[in-house]
């Protein structure tokens, strides 16, 4: 056995950086079972069967089992948050996964994200401005982090996002994101899960009286013409959307500019040639994707690559291993930001392709074109990136940036400039340029 599958793939040095462990199980293998991941589960690690799980309705997406389960002192415990969990759109399959995603996709049409877009560069603008002043600045604390809760809370019309929906969906990101959740992740999520809804069943309930064009009006009208359920099916869809456009986004956002500072070439082309910049956004998500892996159940006893799967067994889709497969892309471990080979599986594919990717690559346009534009000789001020600690969800904890002087900080063209800042607002019109 290779030595980098000789150690558990959960150690500090498989989260700082994976991709020598996925080179590793692509080599060994089209298929590796471990005992890491929730007491056993297949790891498919190769791009076309990665694809191939993520689309084939032999793998059901029915999997939130693997992450609650009552001890023999404290039976039910979670009850009230498997309620909630496993109606999320996210874990069910046909016929309620379409019926359900049909009325979320008329809140994410391209003509509403085009109305969203001005909101985000104004949010965007007011969250870089609080730091203009600073030589020095967390861009996680003072960017990537706020702005997804809020852009999202636009979104479903909540006025005043706070704190706590940050913290709910950490919580909840600490628990979905670990192999072997501990029972003290458990109580967090569902702690957090059980708030949400009450928040969005006050929402709802408002919502009804006084409709918007916000998504959960749209979800309180769908329920009231029977398109949806109420009770745990309604909340859950709230409660995800929150919690999944939060925590993609932010993670996107972090990464993508490590990666593009931590290669100047990359950044200063893009300073040049601000036309690249959604090609660019595309290739940062393949380089480091926001989620690494994403389980299935097999529906069905079935063989693959000579393995016999088993009805009811866990099988991992490990994307982060799949975007970096060099029988799909070429010099995979290279950052080009000219890279034309297709889209990526960062926000899966098949029926459950990311019902917000054209949300999430619209920030990261307008967060970088806003970057490039005040700041393009923008640097890293600390070498080693700060990686968390969830194998599932590959994201910065922390990014310290430096800012030239203001007297050298505009090296570029005012044309250059001018013509970066143009860019992120033709973000609008590009929003629905999706692989999906």
């Amino acid at each position: 056995m290779p030595p980098a599958l000789e150690r558990p793939l959960m150690d500090a040095a498989f989260l700082a950086n994976p991709y020598p462990t996925y080179r590793a199980l692509r080599e060994a293998g089209p298929i590796h079972w471990r005992e890491e991941f929730f007491g056993g589960a297949w790891l498919v690690t190769r791009h076309t069967d990665v694809e191939l799980v993520l689309k084939d309705p032999r793998f059901s997406a029915k999997r939130t089992g693997s992450w609650v389960k009552d001890r023999e002192d404290a039976p039910g415990e979670f009850k009230g948050f498997q309620a909630l969990f496993a109606r999320a759109l996210l874990f069910l399959d046909a016929p309620d996964h379409p019926r359900i995603r049909k009325v979320l996709n008329a809140g994410f049409r391209p003509e509403i994200l085009q109305g969203l877009a001005p909101h985000i560069e104004r949010v965007a603008g007011e969250l870089l401005d609080r730091v203009a002043h600073q030589e020095t600045f967390d861009f996680i604390e003072a960017v990537a982090r706020p702005l997804p809760v809020r852009v999202m809370a636009l979104l479903l019309g909540i006025e005043q996002p706070d704190d706590d929906f940050m913290a709910w969906s950490e919580h909840l990101a600490s628990f979905i994101g670990e192999p072997q959740p501990t029972r003290a992740q458990a109580r967090s999520a569902q702690t957090s899960l059980l708030a949400m809804g009450l928040y969005f069943e006050s929402l709802l309930a408002l919502r009804r009286k006084t409709p918007g064009d916000d998504l959960v009006s749209r979800l309180a009208q769908a329920q009231a013409r029977g398109e949806i359920e109420g009770g745990a099916e309604l909340l859950a869809q709230c409660a995800m959307l929150l919690f999944a456009g939060h925590e993609t986004t932010r993670h996107l956002l972090g990464s993508s500019v490590h990666a593009l500072l931590s290669h100047p070439a990359q950044w200063q082309r893009l300073v040049r040639e601000p036309t690249l910049l959604p090609g660019a956004v595309r290739e940062l998500l393949r380089f480091e994707s926001p989620v690494q892996y994403t389980g299935r159940r097999v529906a069905t006893d079935m063989v693959l690559h000579g393995v016999q799967l088993r009805r009811g067994e866990l099988v991992l889709a490990m994307i982060g291993a799949a975007s970096r497969d060099p029988a799909r892309y070429p010099d995979p471990d290279v950052l080009d930001i000219t890279r034309c080979h297709g889209p990526s599986l960062a926000f899966g594919s098949g029926p459950h392709v990311c019902i917000g990717a054209a949300l999430t690559l619209l920030e990261a346009r307008i967060v970088l074109g806003q970057l490039l534009d005040r700041w393009p000789g923008l640097s890293l001020a600390e070498a080693a990136p700060r990686w968390g600690d969830t194998p599932a969800y590959r994201g910065l904890v922390a990014l310290p940036l430096r800012r030239r002087p203001a007297h050298d900080d505009h090296w570029a063209s005012q044309p250059q400039l001018d013509a970066i800042g143009t860019e992120a607002r033709r973000a609008t019109a590009l929003a629905t340029q999706v692989h999906s």
